[in-house]
């Protein structure tokens, strides 16, 4: 009743200023009667005649300034390039690296690096957090004290592995950006789990723009580079080509400034396409090529041990070993996003040859056998992923991979008759007896297959719980198969700090051509006969893996974070390997048991035009008891190794690094460093070679010549500012040949130009 009277009152009220201005309107009689006034038109608010709006003005500091226009309509490239990001978002939802320890950079992070996109990709890497160097014949990086269980992926989509000791396929030029994933990793990363280099292209490269220019410097090095990349209707395309020509492909293994007879030729190619066949779908084709021409560097000095009915001396100065990689590799993946669920199928393929030619006279005379080592493998593979957001708080993550690799492993050696323990055999007169040739061959079609599920919940905003579950077979020279769980929290107390631990069990198949079997019965009774006769196979490794870790953004500092993560390993069959013979090729082997215990300190400072990073990492490795191709070992080093933990070969105590780059106009200076307490030496690894200390300097600047949005870059940079002499191995210790010694002071220019 209430409310009846209060609405009567409005509209009387209503109706009474109506009348007030002049309106129509019907009055009521004190009898009750009505008298009709002239009728109205009641005209709607938007049917009004609205006077002219002049433009909405601002007043500024006194000054009346107009609205600015609307933007202008996107070109088809904006267009096409904002479809691409948001298919790239999606693929950041399917790849997580949620509860992992991460660390990442930018290709600009590299171009502010000495030598910019000059530094090859494991150069790169020494740079982040645990990332130890060494020798090329032993794989040049380790990853947290790890050997070769490095997983290398290009936009989420992993590589198989190659059969090189040393070449780089990769190129930093095609780096959009790259993140080091280690740690307890969620489910679907398997077979290599020291660590996943997840490399995203380049993004920003598609605007019809490219680059030219040259590099070189110091030991005869010359290095021509360009890239291009654009739109064309749907489709963005990118392309890039190196050539690199030096005296110093791999390490020297001798303190001199120069190597002897270590020249080296490297091309490598990279192709990205990438197509929007509809709102929800994307195909993407990746191709890269690589072929690498190695001289192997001579140590002088070396004794001749041996003799042939017409030689018994060489000068080992004069070797002439070499060595040839050739890798290629082919992505295609289809990737399609709706109505929550993001998923991406890739076939894949990869095709790697290397192939070592010793000096036949030399080698021969100097180690007693001269071999010829060719190895190739052709990979084909599937791979696919999903991501399904079955609700608010929950995403399902689901996939599989498989794999089929055909590989061929041969090697003709060539030795004298006679017994390791006597040398070489001589006839009644003193004569040598001639050498013999022996061929062993081993082929292999192998097959491998992973699956995995694990959800994400988000139990709260601040808390995020993975947990997973993991299948890997492996049909090779072994037969192995397991299940792997694995579980991480991520908890985020407050803004600018996370937290995060889990635990990942682990499963690695050996590489199969590291693993191929070596027929040791065709060496009885001559010199190159193994002291030790058994010989079992490969295993894979098992291991249960701890990490936890924290980064956390200093308030008081902006624009520094700092991050702790400690880690242990538990492994079971450990992998190993190392080069056992003057062939630059790798041998695997397994400790039965060991343990690998760390702890990472990082710290980034960005603020401006400045950038500056350091990383500090303690670690250590610890293996006992050689469980397979025990015949690469002396019998005295297998029965210690029986009774004690002993270091592999490539534990490293202390590793950092750190670097600093400020850009002041258009001009960038830039340094960086490395430090290592370290590898191991010695008899089996009980000592290690002396710390080092290395440090990289560079300066570049942009001239705007040709266009103002096309620069022509000038830099010029330092290795090895104060021409530090140390040793990276000594020649020393399990697995390892020869002595190699880090670079000298070397100093190099270049120029470019974007078009």
């Amino acid at each position: 009743m209430t409310r009846f009277v209060r609405s009567t009152f409005l509209l009387s009220s209503s109706a009474s200023l109506l009348l007030g201005l002049g309106g129509t309107a019907m009055s009521q009689t004190a009898g009750g009667g009505s008298t009709n006034l002239p009728g109205i038109t009641v005209v709607r608010p938007e049917q009004r005649a609205q006077p002219p709006r002049r433009p909405k003005t601002r007043v500024v500091t006194g000054k009346r300034r107009e609205t600015p226009a609307a933007p202008l309509p996107q070109t088809p490239e904006q267009v096409v390039a904002g479809q691409n990001e948001k298919f790239d978002e999606a693929r950041k939802t399917i790849m997580t690296s949620i509860g992992a320890n991460s660390y990442q950079v930018s290709h600009q992070n590299i171009e502010a690096l000495p030598q910019g996109n000059n530094t090859t990709l494991d150069k790169a890497l020494l740079q982040f957090p645990g990332v130890t160097q060494d020798s090329a014949a032993s794989g040049e990086l380790h990853v947290r004290n790890e050997h070769a269980n490095l997983q290398y992926r290009i936009n989420g989509i992993m590589l198989p592995d190659g059969v090189g000791g040393f070449g780089q396929i990769l190129d930093t030029g095609i780096v959009g950006t790259m993140a080091l994933l280690t740690g307890a990793l969620p489910a679907q990363y398997g077979l290599r789990t020291a660590g996943v280099l997840d490399i995203q292209t380049k993004a920003d490269a598609f605007d019809n723009t490219g680059k030219v220019g040259v590099y070189g410097g110091s030991h005869q090095t010359i290095t021509p580079f360009a890239e291009y990349g654009g739109t064309v209707g749907q489709t963005q395309y990118y392309v890039s080509g190196r050539y690199l020509y030096n005296n110093l492909g791999i390490e020297n293994p001798t303190p001199a400034n120069e190597a002897i007879h270590d020249r080296t030729q490297q091309e490598k190619g990279f192709l990205y396409l990438s197509t929007v066949l509809d709102p929800q779908s994307r195909l993407t084709w990746i191709s890269g090529t690589s072929n690498s021409l190695y001289q192997i560097p001579n140590n002088p000095g070396q004794p001749t041990s041996f003799a042939t009915p017409t030689q018994s001396t060489f000068d080992s100065a004069l070797l002439n070993e070499r060595q040839q990689e050739i890798n290629h590799f082919n992505v295609v993946a289809y990737q399609h996003s709706a109505e929550g669920i993001d998923y991406q199928i890739s076939y894949f393929n990869r095709y790697s040859q290397l192939h070592f030619w010793p000096d036949p006279i030399g080698d021969l005379l100097i180690n007693g056998v001269s071999s010829s080592v060719y190895r190739q493998s052709y990979v084909n593979g599937i791979q696919e992923d999903t991501a399904w957001r079955v609700a608010d708080s929950h995403t399902l993550r689901f996939g599989f991979t498989t794999s089929a690799e055909r590989s061929l492993v041969t090697s003709i050696n060539t030795t004298f008759p006679g017994d390791p323990v006597n040398g070489q055999a001589f006839d009644p007169t003193g004569v040598p007896l001639p050498p013999v040739t022996l061929f062993d061959s081993s082929s292999k079609l192998g097959w491998l297959f992973g699956s995995y599920v694990q959800d994400e919940w988000k139990i709260t905003n601040n808390l995020t719980l993975n947990v997973g579950l993991r299948f890997d077979q492996m049909w090779q020279y072994v037969d192995a198969n397991q299940f792997s769980p694995r579980a991480s929290l991520t908890w985020v107390p407050q803004e600018g700090t996370t937290v995060h631990a889990g635990y990942a069990r682990t499963f690695t198949p050996p590489q199969q051509v590291i693993a191929a079997p070596t027929n040791i019965a065709l060496t009885q009774g001559t010199v190159i006969a193994p002291e030790v006769t058994q010989n079992d196979p490969v295993l894979p490794e098992r291991a249960h893996v701890f990490d936890a870790g924290v980064v956390q953004k200093v308030w008081p500092v902006p624009g520094l974070e700092v991050g702790l993560d400690g880690y242990l390993k538990l492994a079971r069959d450990l992998l190993d390997d190392g080069q056992f013979g003057q062939a630059y090729v790798l041998d695997g082997f397994n400790y039965a048991k060991a343990n690998n215990l760390g702890l990472e300190f990082k710290a980034l400072y960005a603020m401006g035009n400045l950038r500056m990073y350091g990383n500090v990492a303690w670690a250590r490795q610890l293996g006992t008891n050689v469980v397979s191709n025990q015949f690469l070992f002396g019998a005295d080093e297998l029965a210690y190794i029986a009774n004690h933990y002993i270091y592999t070969d490539h534990s490293q105590v202390l590793t950092a690094s750190a670097g600093a780059s400020y850009l002041w106009k258009d001009t960038r200076f830039s340094a960086s460093m490395i430090y290592g307490s370290g590898l191991r030496s010695g008899f089996v690894n009980l000592d290690h070679v002396p710390s080092y200390t290395q440090v990289n300097m560079g300066v570049s600047h942009d001239f705007y010549i040709v266009a103002p949005n096309k620069p022509t870059t000038v830099r010029f940079d330092v290795v090895n500012v104060f021409d530090k002499i140390y040793e990276i191995r000594d020649g020393s210790g399990i697995g390892v040949f020869a002595p190699q010694f880090g670079p000298r002071r070397g100093f190099f220019a270049g120029i470019s130009q974007k078009i």
